[in-house]
């Protein structure tokens, strides 16, 4: 790495360089050092690079055993001075260490854990992270968090990174320093792909400023600037991700212009669809259709993401956006993610619609009734059939199905419009396999307006990466009427009992009640045994008398259609179901809510599992049990105690989980994001790489001009993305 005769620039050595160099240039990096370093995702010098410190131990004022206090979060940097292991009363394996930092003494308690014997010898120096106790008269740390740091050296005296290791693979947080600060030493300086008026307007540090910060920091302010610098870097990449594939969208676009206000004499299907609700919109409903039918009237395809709450109505928005391509002559396509949401949506379409007629092609003057179809994995071969074939010659206006719609014998006359429900639980490859529908095998033929729908609220920030190359329409009001769900955490044998006897005064109301199982792991059929199992322990148990039916995945399509009727119809009092209903499942007379073992769900999980109540004006209630909780769990759960509103516990739970998820429904990336952060602490870089990104791209679509972005953008994308979105 030492004279390169690529790789640099005017400005120094670029990233893709340093990603085509070996980790086993560095000093005492061999093959089997190499493959420890791979296992933690560690190949080549840009890996080692942006492998962050996870904290810092500031030697310059560094705290010690001395000045610790019983009850406080500690972090000791200290010497082992004698290791025991021995066997406790109960069987376990002990291992108890007594380390020194020069002020004082303190013991270091792991329970099974009796590797750490061999991981933590007498002379080692080590990190140890955890709260201070005392047994006995002596201070300790009970199971705190290790990291190996090694001799002090050349080091006091300065602030020191602490790097995540690998205990299994042998790689000490001490030894990444070593190579990082080799390589940062060989490396030099680095190019800096920003332009220059841009990191002055934003207060940015350069790029090699801010990665010699971020591994040798000098204070705690320069680790900031630095981390603030390379996050930045981060949500830019992306954001010039999103915006260029809403460029590309928009270059190979061919859009159909929808009549959204239909001739003189043909039927406006919107107009009487809505008078036929029985109940009127609200006016969040009104703008976001009014925002729908402005797309779908121009050149462009459509491409809108619709938010909103539990029970907000987003339904109804999306057959507005349907009807408004079926009274054009086209034909609609709604896809979810399970085929119970499938099922229920066809219900709910079909009843909703099943009054409205459309000009009938066979005839040029007369009418037919609007034909919904339903298609899904389990839809009998002889039902398939008939369903592809009216679909390929405009016998069936509007079809609802499942991942089923995108196999390759579904084709459409002529595909107008696509909705896509819970797009968390679908990525970019799968929506844009649907939208590519409209187009025949030549690549003749238009595109589909496209409406992506999650009741599952995502914070702005997240939402401007994960969904940037769409416009967001968010529907921030419930229809008039509805009653407050309460929510409470059950954590009482007494309390649980209190759950059970609501559930029994609804029923006997003529309501009905939801009983969620347990989160179990396994194959559908292990769920299905285990919810067949619940089912048979409440019924003879705990609510013995009352009229229970079960509802599970494994299920086929009739008996489920079965139990729901039966359940809607009030024969069925109480629905023991898995998570098969979280969403889409709209009963009004649902009032109460059971949810066991609460602590194994997601917030987001959850709320959607309290959305199946509350649905009138009926009062609700939600029960979620869990007696034994860990803090996590808890801080989930007292979150939903708390509140309704969908978006605030969205923010809750990227706080407790980070965006991992969220990014994940993106389906690619070298790699998102290491420093940068979707939570509060970055939501104004958010903004501001998406207006940074924008403004590049505004008059340089493919930064044509800042050949250092574009290389190292194309390295983060990977080749199929990048050359999708790069091409000319």
């Amino acid at each position: 790495m030492s004279e390169p005769p690529a790789g640099t620039d005017a400005g120094g050595r670029t990233l893709p360089f340093l990603a085509a160099q070996p980790v086993t240039l560095l000093r005492g990096v061999g093959a089997r050092t190499a493959g420890s370093l791979a296992d933690m995702g560690i190949e080549s010098v840009l890996d080692l690079l942006t492998h962050y410190p996870r904290r810092y131990i500031d030697r310059t004022r560094q705290r010690s055993v001395a000045e610790l206090a019983v009850g406080e979060e500690a972090l000791v940097l200290a010497t082992v001075r004698r290791v025991r292991s021995r066997r406790t009363r109960q069987g376990r394996a002990l291992v108890e260490l007594d380390v020194h930092d020069g002020t004082g003494t303190l013991r270091v308690s792991f329970f099974n854990q009796g590797w750490r014997a061999r991981q933590l010898p007498e002379g080692s120096e080590a990190l140890f992270f955890g709260k201070l106790g005392e047994f006995r008269g002596v201070h300790q740390l009970t199971n705190p968090v290790v990291d190996l740091v090694g001799s002090a050296g050349s080091r006091t005296g300065r602030i020191v990174p602490v790097y995540p290791s690998s205990e299994k693979a042998g790689v000490t947080s001490w030894d990444l320093v070593t190579w990082v600060e080799e390589a940062l030493e060989r490396a030099g300086r680095l190019a800096d792909p920003l332009p220059a008026a841009w990191r002055d307007e934003l207060g940015l540090a350069d790029r090699t400023s801010a990665f010699t910060g971020i591994h040798r920091p000098e204070s705690a302010d320069a680790a900031d600037e630095a981390r603030r610098r390379l996050a930045f870097d981060e949500l830019l990449r992306l954001q010039l991700e999103v915006v260029m594939r809403r460029h590309a969208l928009e270059r190979d676009a061919r859009g159909i212009r929808h009549a959204v206000e239909p001739a003189f004499g043909a039927p406006d299907l919107v107009a009487e669809f809505v008078g036929r609700l029985p109940f009127g919109l609200t006016a969040a409903q009104r703008r976001a259709i009014d925002a729908i039918k402005a797309d779908m009237a121009g050149s462009l395809p459509m491409h809108r993401l619709l938010q909103g709450d539990v029970g907000a109505g987003k339904t109804v928005v999306a057959l507005a956006a349907l009807l408004v391509a079926v009274q054009g002559g086209h034909q609609g396509a709604l896809m979810a993610p399970t085929e119970v949401l499938a099922e229920q949506h066809h219900l709910s379409v079909h009843g909703l619609l099943e009054e409205l007629t459309v000009p009938d092609p066979a005839t040029l003057s007369g009418t037919r009734p609007l034909h919904v179809a339903l298609l899904t994995n389990r839809t009998p071969a002889a039902e398939r059939t008939r369903i592809l074939g009216a679909l390929a010659t405009r016998g069936v206006d509007i079809v609802v199905g499942t991942h089923a719609l995108l196999t390759e014998g579904v084709r459409f006359a002529d595909l107008g419009a696509v909705v896509i429900d819970e797009q968390h639980r679908f990525g970019v490859e799968q929506r844009a396999a649907l939208r590519a529908k409209g187009r025949d095998g030549e690549g003749e033929g238009a595109d589909p307006d496209l409406l992506v729908m999650t009741a599952t609220p995502i914070p702005r920030t997240a939402a401007m990466v994960v969904f940037g190359d769409l416009d967001m329409t968010v529907i921030d009001e419930l229809p008039a009427g509805r009653a407050p769900v309460v929510t409470s955490w059950v954590r009482t044998p007494l309390e649980e009992e209190e759950a059970w006897q609501r559930v029994r005064a609804e029923v006997a109301a003529g309501h009905r009640a939801f009983v969620v199982c347990p989160l179990v792991e396994g194959s559908e059929r292990v769920v299905a045994k285990s919810a067949t199992e619940e089912f048979e322990r409440l019924a003879a148990k705990v609510l013995p008398g009352l009229e229970l039916g079960l509802l599970h995945g494994q299920m086929r399509s009739s008996d489920k259609e079965a139990v729901m009727a039966r359940f809607r119809r009030g024969e069925l009092g109480v629905l023991v179901a898995t998570t098969v209903i979280e969403v889409g499942v709209d009963v009004s007379e649902a009032t109460v809510m059971v949810v066991e073992d609460a602590d194994r769900f997601g917030i987001a999980q959850l709320h959607q599992l309290r959305g199946r109540v509350g649905r009138s004006a009926l009062p609700s209630w939600c029960y979620l049990l869990g007696e034994d909780v860990n803090p996590d769990a808890a801080q989930r759960l007292g979150a939903l105690e708390r509140s309704t509103d969908g978006f605030e516990l969205a923010d809750v739970d990227m706080d407790l989980r980070g965006a991992g998820t969220i990014l994940g429904t993106r389906q690619k990336g070298r790699s998102d994001l290491k420093l940068a952060s979707l939570k509060r602490r970055d939501r104004a870089a958010v903004e501001q790489a998406r207006r940074v990104a924008e403004d590049l791209l505004r008059d340089d679509p493919l930064l044509e001009r800042l050949p250092l972005l574009a290389e190292e953008t194309r390295l983060f994308l990977g080749e199929e993305e990048a050359g999708y979105l790069f091409k000319s």
